[in-house]
């Protein structure tokens, strides 16, 4: 009731007194209620702003994901021509090093 109220008020098509008397309101209390409207108004914008970050966000993920897959798909197709190259030539394939983690 009281954002319906407010947004009467700010529309202007009435006085916010004549709105008081429609409703039997005290009008302190609705010019009250007006000033905490109006006060809070960006966080009916700030939901969206954050919400249009997360996405801007995921989508940085995803890109970074599909070039870090492609650069594995391009390292996988590398390291078996050149296995292929070695098994052609009759050489052995080279051991690949072991990788420590906690190095």
């Amino acid at each position: 009731m009281e954002d319906k109220i407010i947004i009467a008020i700010l529309q202007g098509d009435k006085e916010l007194n004549a709105i008081c008397a429609e409703n039997n309101l005290n009008p302190n209390m609705v010019r009250k209620w007006k000033q905490e409207f109006l006060a809070n108004a960006n966080l009916a914008f700030g939901a969206k702003a954050e919400h249009k970050a997360a996405l801007i966000k995921e989508n940085d993920l995803k890109r970074n994901n599909d070039r870090m897959l492609k650069t594995i798909g391009q390292l996988t197709l590398e390291r078996d021509f050149l296995q292929d190259c070695f098994r052609i030539v009759g050489e052995l394939i080279p051991k690949m090093p072991k990788y420590d983690s906690k190095e």
